[in-house]
């Protein structure tokens, strides 16, 4: 049998994504799930928004004819009904409930009654009602004093008697489904097998079975996957706790569509996709052995259901960072240099291919994210504009200048300027002259970088070349005091 999988997310408060994978070409784990064919991460999908295929379409807005049948269905087979309230019908229900010292009041099976719903109006009001255009909701008809069971994947059996449940609402006034009728609509129809979500959406999987089971339709398999939790483990992970702590909580940069507040995105931030899906693939799962570095088809091949655990996983930002250095030192140069390129052309600056590309060698392994290849290389393709004033606190002497122009005459007499013979060259200069090595060498970083950081001397002297060593040194003799 294909086997299938459907992930979701809320993507709006008027539409659900619901993307399902469905290739038999692809490699498959024991569970049937698939490796995902390419997304801003690298993850695959076989159908869906922009993909095409046999269960279109794909937005729910274009699917509103369908959701509405259904809706209709559980109506008149009697496990649904439409309500009638105002929203200040509803809120002095609660409030009235609240006075009897209700915790959490909700519209079901004990409050149903008291309210303006085909239940409590005659078929013949009720109709009139309709006809009218008098807006309403149809609501799903919770069954009284009845245990209701979820076969979970990572929980196992989950049994909530009816009495915690409320009558959700299935169909909008709007004309619109909720996420409740319309992923069970979309999974069916979808021919899903699996619907694998967060742990939040358990509560609701009592719900889904019943719909399921009065459609008349197969549930598919459930797996309900743990939270992720802070970094302290307090509680559930929020974007609001990425702001706070400087970390992303987004794979894209998000901007909230009703306060224009912007949260910041693992792209953005300089993340690899293949560190972002590394760093998430850990997050509630363990292969069961040491390993920590997994490509796709590592995690295709070894993943399965059974290793995912119940308890909440926390964040760590560290981490996330050590993944993505991985990533980005093991990368090829030239895959690099295109990367550190694109940061060149955002702030105006350029190189040959070749020079960046020798850049790179030098300063990759220092770089953790993307931005961090500029940070760690950007005085390879323009001059310090300032000096560390504590450097030159600590290494800056009266007679720094006059070592400054024997040096320049043994760069401006050196034929041979590879970086071994520099650094020998460089190093023959401090022992016949009885210098200090941390004295020269710091100076010499001091006034080609403008501070104590950046690869070995002797290699930034050789990259900059002879003409441009000089020019610093010089500019910086006449600058620094």
């Amino acid at each position: 049998m294909q086997r299938i999988i459907n992930l979701r997310h809320e993507r709006s408060k008027s539409e659900v994504c619901s993307k399902s994978y469905r290739s038999p070409a692809h490699r498959r784990c024991p569970h049937g799930i698939v490796q995902l064919p390419v997304c801003e991460c690298g993850i695959t999908y076989d159908e869906g928004v922009g993909a095409g295929g046999p269960h279109a379409p794909y937005r729910q807005s274009e699917r509103k004819e369908l959701y509405r049948q259904y809706a209709d269905q559980l109506v008149s087979e009697g496990h649904a009904y439409y309500a009638f309230d105002p929203p200040e019908a509803l809120e002095e229900m609660r409030e009235r409930l609240k006075a009897r010292g209700v915790a959490t009041p909700q519209y079901d099976a004990f409050t149903r009654l008291e309210m303006t719903n085909s239940l409590t109006l005659s078929a013949e009001e009720c109709n009139s009602r309709l006809a009218s255009g008098e807006p309403y909701v149809i609501r799903i008809l919770i069954p009284e004093n009845e245990e209701i069971l979820v076969n979970d994947l990572i929980r196992g059996e989950v049994n909530v008697h009816s009495s915690r449940l409320d009558d959700k609402v299935l169909f909008k006034s709007d004309g619109m489904p909720t996420y409740h009728l319309a992923n069970i609509v979309d999974d069916h129809l979808m021919e899903i097998t699996h619907v694998i979500r967060g742990e939040e959406w358990l509560p609701s999987a009592p719900l889904h079975v019943l719909l399921y089971k009065y459609l008349g339709w197969e549930s598919p398999q459930f797996a309900h996957l743990p939270l992720l939790l802070k970094p302290d483990g307090n509680g559930k992970l929020s974007k609001r706790d990425g702001d706070r702590l400087g970390f992303p909580v987004f794979p894209l940069r998000w901007t909230d569509p009703v306060s224009g507040e912007v949260s910041s995105g693992y792209r953005e931030s300089g993340y690899l996709p293949q560190a972002f899906i590394n760093m998430l693939a850990l997050l509630g799962w363990n292969p069961g052995t040491e390993q920590e570095v997994f490509s796709m088809d590592e995690l295709v091949e070894l993943f399965t259901i059974e290793r995912v655990g119940k308890s909440g996983s926390k964040f760590d930002p560290e981490k996330a960072k050590w993944f993505n250095h991985h990533y980005l030192s093991a990368l090829d140069n030239a895959s690099v240099a295109a990367l550190l390129g694109n940061l060149l052309d955002e702030k105006g600056l350029s190189a040959s291919r070749e020079y960046i590309q020798e850049v790179v060698a030098l300063t990759k392994e220092r770089a953790v994210l993307i931005p961090d290849l500029y940070e760690q290389s950007w005085f390879f393709f323009s001059p310090p504009e300032t000096y560390d004033e504590k450097v030159i606190q600590k290494f800056w002497k009266p007679e720094t200048l006059a070592l400054l122009r024997k040096i320049s005459e043994l760069l401006g007499n050196t034929a041979d300027f590879s970086a071994v013979n520099l650094e020998a060259q460089i190093k023959a200069f401090i022992h016949d002259n009885g210098l200090g090595m941390g004295q020269v060498m710091n100076t010499l970083r001091l006034v080609l970088v403008g501070g104590s950081f950046g690869p070995g001397v002797a290699a930034i002297i050789a990259l900059l070349g002879r003409q441009e060593t000089l020019k610093r040194i010089s500019r910086a003799g006449e600058v620094i005091k």
